[in-house]
């Protein structure tokens, strides 16, 4: 245990003059009684109040080093410690394209998926995470990281407008948001490594096919599972017009078979969700089938340590003015 402030330790000083106060002049100080002789009290016995007459002054002086220790701030010591858990190394890969907005999933595709993939995160503290999003283009929203809070929050943030207002091509990349992803896990020191590929639509932009992509990860011994996210047929999608929300109904154009594909080479499997449910027990099935023990050494932070001693400083102080006022009680 160390002190942060060990200069309040100086207070203990104080109890130097305190002491010498009720050993020379605190009697002085005491109401006495004055008799012409003392011989019918000389071997009268002591009670027990009388043999403990020492102890309120002992609980205060106890009282008081306790406060100075609460001041002077103990903390335990940092130390290393080292655990097995189970984690490996995920890349999420999302469609971010504008038929995300269909409403089939409620409230729709994109809100369901986000809420959906946070829970998987929270759900997996020992794994490495990233994020990759993809449109007609891909990026990495979030390189991957065991600081989950602020992934889950750069998930939240994901919007489909980014399309929308022409900061990235719409369309559908698959090949290039998966090769995004394999890019980021390609590297990775872990014996398991996975992308979990969701999207709604079919491979119609972007510069590397989805097979290909698929390949690469492979290569790299990548697991890859994919999932096919909307209705079977027809979905309803907003549209705005002159300021108001409009509904159509927008056929359904994922590549079920071109992502099973995807999922069979890269030695993943294929899932198709229809609704939020299935989509949350998709999740929950890739969790129960990815885990890997791995060795980790964990570093524990300093704590404070003041509240055992300043709990014991209340009650001593309390059992102090107990003791003064029924026990030891004085007559002015």
């Amino acid at each position: 245990m160390e002190f942060v402030n060990k200069e309040y330790f100086l207070l203990l000083l104080l109890l130097i003059p305190y002491l010498m106060w009720c050993l020379l002049y605190r009697k002085k100080s005491e109401p006495t009684m004055m008799m012409s002789d003392t011989f019918a009290y000389q071997y009268a016995p002591k009670s027990w109040r009388v043999r403990l007459m020492w102890l309120p002054m002992f609980l205060r002086i106890v009282t008081f080093v306790l406060v100075v220790i609460v001041l002077a701030r103990p903390q335990t010591h940092n130390s290393w410690g080292s655990r097995t858990v189970e984690g490996i190394d995920i890349m999420l890969a999302m469609d971010v394209s504008t038929s995300m907005l269909a409403e089939d999933l409620k409230p729709n595709r994109i809100e369901a998926a986000k809420d959906v993939a946070a829970e998987f995160i929270s759900g997996r503290p020992d794994d490495n995470i990233g994020l990759t999003i993809f449109a007609g283009e891909a990026f990495t929203q979030c390189p991957m990281t065991t600081d989950h809070t602020s992934l889950i929050n750069l998930l939240q943030n994901v919007r489909t407008d980014i399309a929308a207002r022409g900061l990235i091509a719409d369309g559908t990349a698959i090949g290039m948001g998966l090769a995004n992803a394999v890019g980021r896990l390609k590297d990775s020191k872990t014996k398991s490594k996975v992308v979990i590929l969701l999207t709604d639509g079919s491979n119609n932009m972007g510069d590397i096919s989805p097979l290909t992509a698929a390949n690469i990860a492979k290569s790299f011994g990548i697991r890859v599972y994919t999932i096919a996210i909307g209705s079977k047929t027809m979905a309803p999608y907003p549209l705005q017009v002159g300021g108001t929300t409009q509904y159509i109904n927008m056929r359904a154009d994922v590549d079920v078979e071109t992502l099973a594909e995807i999922a069979s080479t890269a030695d993943g499997h294929f899932y198709r969700a229809t609704n939020t449910a299935e989509l949350k027990k998709i999740y929950e099935d890739i969790d129960k089938l990815e885990k890997t023990k791995m060795d980790v050494k964990k570093f524990s932070k300093r704590y404070e340590a003041y509240m055992p001693f300043a709990f014991a400083a209340l009650m001593t102080m309390l059992l102090e003015i107990l003791l003064r006022l029924v026990v030891f009680r004085r007559i002015p």
